[in-house]
């Protein structure tokens, strides 16, 4: 069975900038995949090559076994992308929008399928209210119903949250998390990181072009990061602590690997004659992995 997405070397420059430089990366049928990176790092380029909508220099890229130049329409038949941009037509209702973009894949007679999209992204309200009269959130969502009105194998969604509200955010994840549990591939890229930690199976970070990490999130999460003892004391820390941990605000963090080692801290921590004040215990997430992996800190082997 082959790859839901497949890119085989892409590169692609813009002038003196090279957006992309070699990109190998698979993301098979049924995943949930995480693209990560900063601004700037090639996401949104990646994203247009694997759309059709920038020719990349060299390399390769298809969606289903389509490869998305020399078979682009079964490609872009098989893929939905929702783009970071509010892009609409104004002359037209939200019903009307999405009856048009079912033409664009010759698909006559899908009200069925339209009324449920509306339905579950919280729309059917505004079902015959023009574009033009939407909040911003409103119209994100129904970029959303355009990118799954054909109802595509491959979802991309490009950063889908960014600036919405907390309601849409839990409707829209609720029913992207139902397709993804039917069969379909999800790719998301987002710099809500919680978000990624919390859908994403495996996840692959870019930075200048290049995909600096990829692996699952379980992995990266235990490769990368580590649990943190944070705690205010009275009294001097002892210096070996110390030079391991961090202090901000009054609060010392001192990072451990196993909760085995948490009741020894706190023993030379009270033998220094230190009151212990207040304490938490902090579990590994994703952007301490993020931050790590972008400012080069290996840590095993990169796959």
């Amino acid at each position: 069975m082959s790859a839901a997405i497949r890119i085989q070397q892409v590169s692609k420059r813009f002038g003196n900038v090279q957006a992309l430089d070699g990109i190998d990366l698979e993301v098979q049928r049924g995943e949930f995949f995480g693209l990560l990176g900063p601004n700037g790092a090639g996401k949104t380029t990646l994203i247009s090559a694997l759309a059709g909508l920038v020719r990349a220099d060299a390399g390769s890229l298809s969606v289903m076994g389509h490869n998305v130049q020399s078979d682009y329409r079964a490609a872009r038949r098989h893929l939905g992308v929702v783009p970071q941009e509010l892009v609409f037509d104004p002359f037209f209702t939200v019903r009307e929008s999405l009856k048009i973009q079912s033409g664009y894949f010759g698909i006559g007679d899908n009200e069925s399928w339209i009324d449920e999209i509306l339905e579950n992204l919280g729309l059917t309200s505004k079902a015959n209210a023009n574009m033009r009269m939407l909040s911003g959130g409103m119209k994100r969502r129904v970029l959303v119903a355009q990118a799954l009105v054909h109802r595509p194998p491959v979802i991309v969604l490009d950063e889908p949250t960014a600036g919405v509200d907390v309601e849409l955010r839990q409707t829209l994840w609720h029913f992207i998390r139902r397709l993804n549990e039917a069969g379909h591939t999800i790719v998301l890229t987002t710099h809500y990181l919680e978000e990624a930690e919390n859908l994403c199976t495996r996840i692959a970070m870019l930075k200048a072009g290049r995909v600096v990490a990829l692996d699952t999130t379980a992995n990266l999460l235990r490769r990368f990061s580590v649990h943190s003892l944070r705690l205010r004391t009275d009294g001097v820390m002892p210096a070996d602590l110390t030079r391991g941990g961090a202090e901000n605000g009054g609060w010392w963090s001192l990072p451990f690997d196993g909760f085995d080692e948490v009741e020894p801290l706190l023993a030379r921590i009270r033998d220094a004659g230190c009151t212990i004040n207040d304490l938490e215990i902090g579990k590994p997430d994703l952007e301490e992995v993020f931050v790590r992996v972008m400012q080069g800190h290996p840590q095993g082997q990169l796959n």
